[in-house]
């Protein structure tokens, strides 16, 4: 107990003739012992590193897993030393719902087999993000996690170490020269001097011997930009996979939903397939074909669609336009037509609209010289 207590009162006098020595250097009032440039150089480069590593570290982490409570959940995980358990991504989510929907609504209708069809994709999609997350976590979290807790941690530690033994020797010079000064005045000091310079030249000693460690530790900083160029080379490389296999499967979904819907909905994707340089809008029918998805334009409609006249029940080139109640209209967006009933149209062009007895509230009738045809509302904006 004696001996723990001395160490204790000894601990407590060294951290109090620490702080004095600090804060008489802040204040001005006492020399200090200034790191040579090269060590300087290595330390700020080491705080640099550390604060980006950390940064880079943190958003990555709200990259790969945007929800907060996930991400301390799979904290205490970490620090308890448990797996952390499997976690079902939300496009796993999405397409099991899709597949679900589809059993209630009937596989066999156009909209259930579709959701069977985008379920499995968005399955697919979850999939490929899950392998993602996983590689992503391996391959580049993990190595600037563990520079954070363990190289850094030590880096720190000594260099703790190193401004503490720093301190030590400022003090012992501070003592030196109060020694000298005395000696000065009376010839009766020549031993508390000696005393003092010996201490010095013990402090002097364990500082150098601690900034070799720490300039050691220091320059392995180099070594861990190595590691982390290659960790980054390979984060790049998982997100190169992952966006490809999404692309692909995409191009899959789109090509399927074209092929399986291409005699409900003709020309169904074809806004994709060939895209115009110029101000277009999406087709009525291809907004069908994606469900909630539909151009600007189309928005006012309560159908995914826009009903077309039979041709049995109305004939366009029968029609006469009334000597009342045509207007000029200004095309809005391009529109190729689907069939011989109704009139291409082409973005900024005037044309004459009416409407006749019978047709379809969300079309008109539209003439351009001596071409006639069917033109949705939504494509024209009515002039008075």
């Amino acid at each position: 107990m004696d001996f723990n207590l001395k160490k204790l009162t000894s601990d407590a006098g060294v951290f109090f003739t620490r702080a004095v020595q600090f804060t008489e250097e802040k204040l001005g009032s006492a020399e200090k012992t200034e790191l040579d440039t090269h060590l300087e150089n290595l330390i700020a480069r080491a705080d640099c590193t550390k604060n980006w590593t950390e940064k880079i570290f943190r958003q990555t982490e709200v990259l790969l897993q945007p929800n907060p409570s996930a991400r301390i959940e799979e904290f205490f995980y970490e620090k308890l030393d448990k797996k952390i358990p499997s976690r079902t991504t939300n496009g796993e989510l999405l397409g099991q719902y899709m597949l679900d929907a589809a059993k209630d609504f009937g596989p066999g209708t156009p909209y259930g087999s579709t959701l069977i069809t985008v379920g499995e994709y968005q399955i697919r999609l979850g999939g490929a993000e899950r392998e993602f997350l996983q590689t992503s976590a391996i391959n580049f979290l993990t190595p600037l996690r563990n520079f954070l807790e363990g190289d850094w941690r030590t880096i720190s530690k000594e260099r703790r170490l190193l401004e503490n033994r720093r301190l030590d020797l400022d003090i012992c010079k501070a003592r030196v020269k109060k020694a000298k000064q005395a000696e000065a005045k009376a010839a009766l000091w020549s031993e508390e001097v000696d005393k003092a310079e010996q201490e010095l030249r013990v402090a002097q000693t364990e500082f150098d011997r601690q900034a070799e460690v720490t300039r050691l530790l220091l320059e392995g900083i180099s070594s861990t930009h190595v590691n982390h160029l290659r960790c980054l080379h390979e984060f790049v490389e998982a997100q190169a996979t992952y966006y490809a296999q999404c692309h692909q499967y995409m191009q899959e979904l789109q090509k399927e939903l074209s092929s399986a819907n291409s005699n409900t909905y003709p020309n169904s994707f074809a806004s994709n397939a060939n895209p115009s340089t110029s101000a277009t809008c999406p087709s009525p029918v291809s907004s069908a074909t994606l469900p909630g998805v539909s151009p600007p334009c189309l928005a006012s409609t309560s159908t995914p669609g826009i009903a077309r006249e039979p041709s049995g029940q109305l004939k366009i080139q029968d029609v006469q336009q009334p000597s009342t109640g045509h207007r000029k209209a200004k095309v809005l967006y391009d529109y190729d037509a689907h069939d011989t009933s109704e009139l291409s149209l082409l973005a900024d062009e005037l044309i004459t609209v009416y409407t006749v007895p019978g047709m379809d509230p969300d079309w008109l009738v539209g003439e351009r010289g001596n071409q006639k045809g069917k033109v949705p509302v939504t494509y024209l904006e009515l002039l008075s």
